[in-house]
């Protein structure tokens, strides 16, 4: 695998970005960490430096795999690790009361980052066959600077697309611990509060979406909007049309009535917002190891957040 998915496992149908190892769907959390290779332990050693044939410390810690000494990363003498088997053991509560099943498990950046995905089992259906089901996403990062990330992640099933849960400027979408306190997971719990509220709110903005149509001029500003335009100012002087449109929006506009599930409230901004989707899970980016980290923890996360609040604004006017 490439340097950003160094380890995965995956349970039933192959994963949208086609990586991993596939394994049985009825697996504990603590048997999917092993299967993905993620069963190792941080180990907290002191830094130094080489100077003058002498050892001198830095007054940091390395934190280092236990499988092969790697250093993961170097940190203040406050931080405080978690370790991969906490960050599993966070779904055995789920996972043997029912409400949920482990789906993907793995390694990125060289073991900076671990992940585990578990399907919740909670689904919606839009426009007589557009199925969006519910995941939990747990990010353990052993990189400096990082925070553990805890969300709700909808999963659009006809066509695989990642979608956010930003439902507005105060809408909590998860949920993120920094590593100079102690992970309390039934704090983080109570925080991320009950998903099926939060896939039921969801539900009714993808509705209200589909309700509203977009017009060839609003589609192209909102492509604009999400997708800014260069600065030259010859463009900038152009009419508002396609040929005007940044590379990234030309590649969502064109795959606009293309994408699997176009057919769903076609001509909403249901269907434009998950052009944006599409393009930046399935077709941006050099590869689909990048384009994964991009979707979950890097610069499409946040594309598509925007996006989708951007289509909220747009319907509002629609």
């Amino acid at each position: 695998m490439s340097h950003e998915v160094e380890t995965m496992a995956y349970a039933g149908e192959l994963p949208w970005h086609g990586l991993g190892e596939k394994v049985s769907n009825d697996l504990s959390p603590q048997q999917m960490m092993r299967k993905a290779n993620c069963d190792w332990e941080v180990i907290e050693t002191e830094s130094f430096i080489e100077f003058d044939n002498r050892k001198i410390s830095t007054g940091q810690k390395s934190l280092v795999r236990s499988t092969d000494g790697k250093v993961l990363t170097n940190v203040g003498p406050d931080w405080k690790p978690v370790q991969n088997e906490q960050a599993f053991e966070f779904f055995s509560e789920y996972v043997y009361a029912g409400d949920m099943e482990m789906h993907t498990a793995g390694s990125l950046k060289g073991g900076q980052v671990v992940w585990a995905l578990a399907k919740v089992k909670e689904s919606f259906e839009l426009f007589k066959g557009d199925q969006v089901d519910s995941f939990l996403l747990f990010s353990n990062p052993h990189q400096y600077g990082k925070s553990i990330d805890v969300r709700f992640t909808p999963i659009r099933v006809v066509c695989n697309n990642t979608l956010t849960l930003a439902l507005g400027g105060d809408a909590q979408r998860g949920v993120r611990v920094g590593h100079r306190t102690e992970f309390n997971p039934d704090l983080v719990k109570q925080q991320l509060g009950i998903a099926h509220e939060k896939f039921s709110k969801y539900k009714e903005m993808a509705e209200y979406l589909g309700s509203k149509q977009f017009t060839m001029s609003s589609l192209i500003e909102y492509y604009n909007t999400v997708f800014p335009r260069t600065s030259d100012k010859r463009v900038k002087d152009m009419e508002l049309s396609v040929e005007t449109l940044s590379r990234p929006a030309r590649m969502a506009f064109d795959v606009l009535e293309d994408q699997p599930g176009a057919e769903f409230a076609k001509g909403s901004w249901w269907q434009a917002f998950n052009s944006v989707t599409y393009m930046t899970d399935h077709l941006q980016g050099r590869s689909q190891e990048n384009r994964l980290y991009s979707s979950w923890f890097g610069g499409n996360q946040l594309k598509k957040r925007m996006a989708l609040n951007t289509a909220v604004e747009f319907a509002e006017m629609a």
